[in-house]
């Protein structure tokens, strides 16, 4: 996925936060190992470059809410 800083995800509430990196959390931590998603937080808030790994990962969480929220029956999907 390209990276575009103008482009981010921002959960409406620390609960749509929570579940958007419970979506990515496995999948951080199989592709970068030896560090979690928590390490990329805490760092994000005064590294350029974590910050947009950060950014990029609440981009795929927030894609794979939106695509599972489609392919969802109407009766859960509300």
């Amino acid at each position: 996925m390209l990276s575009n800083s103008h482009h981010h995800v921002n959960p409406a509430n620390e609960a749509e936060r929570t579940f958007l990196e419970s979506l990515i959390r496995k999948d951080f931590e199989r592709c970068h190992p030896g560090e979690t998603l928590d390490d990329v937080k805490r760092r994000a808030s005064f590294s350029k470059e974590d910050k947009g790994i950060l950014r990029d990962w609440m981009a795929v969480a927030a894609t794979q809410a939106a695509t599972d929220r489609m392919t969802m029956p109407p009766a859960l999907a509300a």
